[in-house]
């Protein structure tokens, strides 16, 4: 069990005052994102088939969680790790034009999550995608649509001042973006944890680009899917989080693969095989729009702004009874 008590912890906060400052930043920073997007509110499935090749694989060695269906024989369904591919296909067969887009409340069960102060078996997150043009696909795209989410996250922070002034955490003013190349030349002795959390204890906030490939060293700086995030136009939003002293994951995002891309990053992968897909298949035959994406965890976010320090405080799931009682006799009520 991995477990950081942060010393003097104060929730400031009650259970029941927490509950409604929840309630309060989720409903408020879904409207003024999805007004700052252009993205449009869908509903979207627990669940998906296995043979769509929809769910999202992760780093490769998660398993999701199955079952069957008596209605549909023979055919094994998985509950979703993320909604990374099915938000593209729900783009096409819904109709939107480019620019336009849409976000979703996706709940997902990560069965082999390593349980620690920012990691649940439960996900909840806000899960996006917006429509771009071919020639769109470039850094300086990527880079105007982390600017926009950072743009709406600070708005946040004055929302949720005026209302709880006595709990909010203050944020940076600015976002820096890095390669996780230039991160490994400026810090090559640290491990690649170790280095987001240098680089974003001296910025406040980055955003950490290029992630899936190898590096100069040989070695990933973290894993990703090849099939939905193109490598080379991908990241992820941190922040410094001082209660726990480490670099806080707020949104993982990219412009997503294309006809081009998603074949050289399945070969590298060693998983051609997903070629035979039919969500695969729709990108190669260029039947589905060039997107970017992301998500944006919820409870996360609940975290960052009212300064919690464990994710149990913001969401309801299930933990080992030695968590629940070491983080209760440290002021820490996980639910």
């Amino acid at each position: 069990m991995s477990l950081i008590i942060p010393k003097d912890y104060n929730p400031v906060l009650s259970v029941r005052e927490t509950q409604e400052a929840i309630k309060y930043i989720r409903d408020t920073f879904q409207h003024e994102f999805g007004k700052e997007l252009h993205l449009s509110r869908i509903s979207a499935p627990l669940f998906v088939e296995k043979s769509s090749g929809l769910n999202d694989n992760l780093n490769g060695f998660e398993s999701p969680v199955h079952f069957s269906m008596n209605a549909i024989p023979n055919e094994d369904i998985e509950v979703v790790h993320s909604l990374a591919k099915w938000k593209r296909m729900a783009l096409k067969l819904y109709g939107f034009s480019n620019h336009e887009g849409l976000y979703t409340n996706m709940n997902a069960i990560r069965k082999d999550e390593e349980l620690d102060n920012l990691h649940s078996a439960y996900v909840d997150q806000w899960d996006w995608e917006r429509i771009i043009a071919k020639e769109e696909r470039t850094e300086n795209v990527l880079k105007s649509h982390v600017r926009r989410i950072f743009k709406v996250i600070k708005h946040m922070e004055h929302e949720v001042w005026y209302k709880y002034p006595q709990a909010v955490n203050h944020l940076p003013d600015d976002i820096t973006f890095i390669t996780t190349q230039e991160l490994l030349d400026l810090y090559p002795e640290l491990t690649a944890k170790e280095r987001e959390n240098e680089i974003t204890k001296k910025y406040g906030c980055v955003f950490v680009m290029q992630i899936g490939d190898k590096l100069s060293n040989g070695e990933k700086h973290d894993g990703r899917a090849p099939d939905y995030d193109d490598w080379s136009l991908n990241g992820d939003i941190l922040f410094w989080y001082e209660p726990l002293q480490c670099a806080l994951e707020i949104s993982s995002m990219g412009i997503r693969v294309d006809e081009n891309s998603m074949p050289i990053q399945l070969e590298k992968e060693g998983c051609l095989e997903r070629l035979n897909y039919p969500y695969h298949q729709a990108i190669m035959e260029k039947r589905l729009p060039y997107t970017i994406g992301g998500g944006i965890g919820q409870s996360r976010l609940c975290m960052l702004l009212l300064k919690k320090a464990h994710i149990g405080e913001v969401q309801a799931s299930i933990w080992p009874k030695e968590m629940i009682e070491t983080c209760l006799k440290n002021n820490i009520q996980i639910l």
